[in-house]
């Protein structure tokens, strides 16, 4: 317990105060009157502290009094040196005022100095800063966004970081994006403008350059014309050859006045400020916005394309509709192919190609749709001329054209129609105006003329002497030459289509077939079936044909000069001439007859018999004679045509008067005959008869002409003769006198005469012989009625 206590008293002594508490708290905790003696404890350590104390203060007294002895001593001392260190201090203060008022200018001066040199470094790294962003102010204001967008980025880059801490480079900072917005919003207007130019004059750029690609072509063309010539190649036009020497010198010619042309010729660039494009492409690239820039120009040259491949609604109406039209177009692609190989990737070539796609697809609506309203075969001509230009200069470009010469193969049957319609009013022309009569020529000048229009060989003709007739009329050299111009025109479709000559030679052949086969023939068959059209015409129009058809062999040759195809060639198609002018002729020969057999009715309708007479007048009847000689003068015109025509109408022409007379003596409208009647027609008969048989047209065999009134003269013999018991004994045989006779005929005609006989004797009737021979009739009707219903139960 001691030594727990002397332990506490050591820790009270060594420890800090606030760790006396834990001490003190450990005495208290011990056994009960351990206070007390810890207490106890303590005061005894106090006693022995004390102790020590006092030895200490003894030990140390005597010194104390020395020293406070000595500091006594000092005091005197001590003051006189205060009195001395005040009145010094004194002295040097008055001595340092002014000392220290020109240590304070020079601090102050000094201060000065190093803000000076302060603001001198400051203004230093301002002044780059500041010397930038008025560069920038000049840039802007000379419309340089470019370079300003790159001043911007090395103000920001480099020197704004210097500077930071300045306001007024805080003030720059918050005004740079700004003035990127205002560069962006005036970039964008300059291209607003640079679009709205181009639109304006896309037809001029597309003119321009389609006369350079014109003129690239021609100079082509005339170079290789010059080499074939070289080569000994010849160029025929009417069958006349020209000159090598007169083509070298036209070619020479050309091609100067080709030369001079195409230095005055202006390029895309010479018409066209890029500038702003470039300019605007170059400002979005810096300003990391490049992809708004092509999606907006894209979006804005597809609203272009939309407009200019809209056409106007009168567009078919005169070339230069559609001169406008495809002028705009290639201006659009020529800008927009300069556009792909100038710039990165503002357009490609995927965008270019998908944007022609689309303008093609539109372009051969527009054109279909509107060279359907074309119908004069100039406009066509000049249409497919323009179409060619626009290919041939879109394809210098690099733009696949195939469709639209396709598109030109549909637009050439189309200008094949076209000239089919015109040249059918050519053809109607020259037919109202010809004479239908053979060409007189009174010299060897107007022979010659003649020959150089139409192929016409003939030596018999050559041999006489003038004046003499052509067989042809003058519409035959006229329809040959425009045939030839109808081959002309349908070649100039032909030129620059990209086709060899035997696709050309094909080409050729067939327009030149439809021209035959549909518009000439049908030019033929309307003239022939015309009302005014006479015999005389008609004789001459199948003259013509002939002709026509020999000629067609001279266009052939013709067509082989032009594309030096020959005929011979396995694909070559024929020309149908042949076929038409048949067809022409054949359809001329029907009207012959028919028109004919209507004259010879019009004379049978003049007709004015005395069905009742007793006896006949001694002579045909007037009409008859009228009629026979006008077959006679319609026959010896007919000497100029083949010889079975002319005997096919002969034959018809009898045949048909023939039936004329036969139904004229059957008409139910005709009840009584008499006896006088039929002899009076026996009279007009024999005169048919001997017309006949004197050979109105040469060529027919024995009587066989005689033959188309066989009929007639077998039923007139009957009644004539008055032979009933031989005809109705041999009716059926073949060597029957009477075969043509019909039982049916006679009987229509025998009661006609029955008729006439009661009227004419009903006084007479009391005379035996008149008794007799009515019965006569009246037996012969009644066998004739039981033949024929025998016949018609037998049918």
């Amino acid at each position: 317990e001691a030594e727990t206590h002397e332990r506490i008293l050591q820790e009270i002594q060594s420890t800090d105060t606030a760790c006396v508490g834990p001490t003190l708290r450990s005495v208290y905790d011990d056994q009960p009157n351990a206070h007390k003696k810890f207490m106890e404890k303590l005061d005894a350590c106090i006693r022995n502290h004390d102790k020590e104390i006092e030895k200490m203060c003894n030990f140390h007294h005597q010194g104390f009094v020395d020293a406070i002895t000595e500091l006594l001593k000092v005091r005197t001392d001590a003051e006189k040196l205060k009195v001395q260190v005040t009145d010094t201090n004194r002295r040097f203060q008055d001595a340092g005022k002014e000392v220290i008022v020109h240590t304070e200018d020079i601090i102050r001066c000094r201060i000065q100095q190093r803000n000076i040199t302060t603001v001198v470094e400051k203004l230093q790294l301002c002044l780059p800063v500041l010397e930038m962003y008025s560069k920038l102010k000049e840039q802007m204001s000379a419309k340089r966004y470019y370079s300003a967008l790159k001043t911007m980025e090395q103000l920001e880059n480099v020197y704004f970081p210097w500077v930071s801490q300045y306001r007024f480079c805080q003030l720059m900072i918050e005004n740079l994006p700004k003035l990127r917005e205002d560069i962006k919003e005036i970039s964008m207007s300059d291209l607003k403008d640079f679009l709205e130019s181009i639109r304006k004059h896309s037809d001029k750029i597309g003119e321009t350059a389609m006369k350079q690609a014109q003129h690239q072509k021609t100079f082509s063309v005339s170079l290789q014309k010059q080499n074939k010539m070289k080569f000994g190649k010849n160029i025929y036009i009417n069958h006349d050859r020209i000159p090598e020497e007169r083509n070298e010198t036209v070619l020479k010619h050309s091609l100067e006045e080709e030369d001079e042309n195409e230095e005055e010729v202006l390029t895309v660039q010479d018409l066209v400020d890029f500038s702003p494009v470039y300019r605007c492409l170059h400002i979005y690239s810096v300003l990391g916005d490049e992809e708004t820039f092509e999606n907006y120009y894209r979006k804005q040259r597809k609203k272009q394309a939309r407009l200019v491949l809209q056409p106007q609604s009168n567009m078919h109406e005169t070339v230069d509709g559609y001169r406008r039209y495809f002028t705009q177009i290639v201006g659009f692609f020529v800008v927009e192919d300069h556009i792909l190989h100038v710039t990165q990737g503002l357009v490609t070539r995927a965008y270019t190609d998908e944007l022609w796609n689309m303008a093609l697809s539109k372009i051969i609506a527009v054109l279909r749709a509107h060279s359907s309203y074309c119908t004069d075969p100039d406009l066509v001509l000049e249409l497919k001329n323009l179409i060619v230009i626009f290919a041939d200069t879109l394809q210098g470009y690099g733009f696949p054209v195939n469709r639209l010469f396709d598109l030109l193969f549909e637009i050439r049957d189309q200008y094949n129609e076209t000239l089919l319609k015109k040249w059918a009013g050519v053809f109607r022309d020259i037919f109202e105006e010809d004479n239908y009569s053979p060409i007189p020529i009174v010299n060897e000048e107007e022979y010659k003329i003649v020959i150089s229009k139409f192929p016409f060989q003939d030596p018999d003709l050559e041999k006489q002497s003038f004046p003499k007739k052509f067989p042809m009329s003058q519409s035959v050299p006229h329809i040959y030459i425009q045939v030839k111009e109808f081959i002309y025109a349908s070649l100039k479709f032909s030129e620059s289509l990209h086709r060899s000559s035997t696709e050309i030679d094909d080409m050729l052949r067939k327009s030149t077939n439809l021209l035959l086969t549909r518009t000439l023939s049908s030019c033929l068959l309307n003239l022939i079936r015309k009302p005014h059209i006479g015999l005389t015409e008609l004789v001459q129009i199948i003259i013509n044909t002939t002709h026509l058809e020999q000629a067609c062999k001279y266009l052939e040759d013709f067509i082989t000069n032009i594309t030096n195809i020959s005929q011979e060639t396995v694909h070559t198609t024929r020309l149908y001439g042949l076929s038409t002018f048949k067809d022409a002729r054949h359809a001329a020969e029907g009207e012959i007859y028919t028109k004919l057999n209507q004259k010879i009715d019009e004379f049978v309708q003049l007709a004015d018999y005395d069905w009742t007479m007793s006896e006949p007048d001694g002579r045909a009847s007037g009409y008859l004679m009228d009629l026979i000689n006008f077959l006679r003068s319609i026959f010896q015109v007919f000497t100029h045509l083949p010889g079975k025509v002319a005997q096919t109408a002969c034959m018809s022409a009898c045949q048909h008067l023939s039936t004329s007379l036969m139904q004229m003596l059957l008409d139910s409208e005709l009840k009584q005959i008499s006896m006088g009647a039929v002899q009076q027609f026996n009279l007009d008969v024999i005169q048919c008869e001997l017309f006949a048989s004197s050979e109105p047209v040469p060529g027919f065999q024995g009587d066989t002409l005689q033959l188309a009134f066989i009929d007639l003269r077998q039923l007139l013999d009957l009644f004539m003769v008055w032979d009933w018991s031989t005809y109705l004994a041999d009716y059926g045989q073949p060597a029957s006198k009477y075969l043509r006779v019909n039982p049916n005929t006679a009987l229509t005609l025998l009661e006609k005469m029955k008729d006439t006989s009661k009227k004419n004797n009903i006084f007479a009737q009391f005379r035996k012989n008149d008794r007799d021979k009515q019965k006569l009739i009246e037996t012969v009707v009644k066998q004739l009625r039981s033949l024929v219903n025998g016949m018609s139960q037998h049918t």
